[in-house]
């Protein structure tokens, strides 16, 4: 295993830096890098995930390049703006909601900010937001409405319960995303049967691996957007090849995020040019990986626990 630590461009989730474990099987290298704030039980699918990529591989792709999305962290307008035209997508998924702000202010703040996407990504140009359940019902139903004015493409997460969710999707107009409701839940699958989102947003890492993720997509019987969880580009391979083997790839997909990232551990990281990414997978550079290598003892005992309840029954999909 080898443990990295990069710095963010911008601050993200509360983080400065995005750490992680590296594992080589025969089959490459995969990534493990669940968030801080995850329990040895959410830990375990990330896990499962970066051993299916390092001793299994992942289903062969049906195509050979995925359309992506540019995200735009909770930035002032200019550099949203920025951001959009510097990267060459059609897609952008706008991030709102910052947390640690009055109400008001945040509120002014992202219909400023989406504007300004609207604005730098055309008419013709296709705008997300995601709010990463951060409101409730009444304030998720205000807000999108307001959003909407500049022609949302779907919401991601508005609310943080299946339960809000429904709610929110009956009384608007724009399509209603799920992610943390998905990859967060011990049952991937309640999304359906409580009939809380248009559209499912799958990550490699959160859901147990590539092929758990495409059981998670068939039975939901959604339309999908594979998203990142913010990795390094081993992790983003993964991501690439979720989308690259899914019967359907309706959307963009938000996997153009190593931007948010200061570096990388490969030599020819994974990046988009105008708005595709080739479905290929890189692999460790030592030159790249030395610059981020650390030596911390707390991975260790994240690997280690993590593997503990994945030996544990019943990890993974709910059946």
């Amino acid at each position: 295993m080898r443990v990295y630590s990069i710095p963010m461009r911008t601050r993200f989730r509360g983080i400065t830096r995005r750490e992680g474990v590296l594992i080589c099987g025969p089959a490459g290298w995969g990534e493990f890098s669940p968030f801080p704030e995850y329990g040895p039980r959410e830990c375990a699918r990330w896990l499962a995930a970066a051993q299916e990529a390092a001793f299994a591989g992942w289903p062969p792709p049906l195509r050979e390049a995925i359309p992506v999305n540019v995200t735009v962290p909770a930035v002032d307008p200019q550099r949203a703006a920025a951001l959009v035209r510097a990267s060459g997508c059609r897609t952008a998924k706008v991030k709102v909601a910052e947390r640690g702000l009055d109400a008001a202010l945040s509120d002014a703040r992202d219909l400023a900010r989406v504007e300004a996407v609207r604005e730098a990504i055309g008419p013709h140009g296709r705008v997300r937001i995601d709010v990463n359940g951060a409101w409730d019902v009444e304030r998720a139903v205000r807000m999108i409405r307001l959003l909407d004015r500049f022609d949302l493409e779907y919401v991601e997460q508005p609310c943080a319960t299946l339960e809000e969710l429904a709610l929110v999707r009956r009384r608007v107009d724009v399509p209603v995303a799920a992610d943390e409701s998905i990859r967060r839940a011990e049952d991937p699958l309640r999304v359906r049967a409580a009939e809380a989102a248009d559209i499912a947003v799958l990550k490699v890492q959160p859901l147990g691996g590539v092929r758990a993720a495409l059981e998670v997509a068939e039975r939901t019987g959604l339309p999908v957007v594979v998203s990142s969880a913010v990795e390094t580009s081993v992790g983003l391979a993964a991501g690439l090849a979720l989308a690259a083997a899914l019967p359907e790839l309706p959307y963009a997909c938000g996997l153009a995020t190593l931007s948010l990232l200061e570096g990388d551990v490969v030599a020819d990281p994974l990046v988009p040019v105008d708005g595709m990414m080739p479905v290929r997978r890189p692999v460790v550079d030592e030159e790249a990986l030395g610059r981020y290598e650390v030596d911390d003892e707390r991975w260790r005992r994240r690997l280690a626990d993590a593997q503990a309840a994945l030996d544990a029954p019943v990890i993974g999909v709910a059946r």
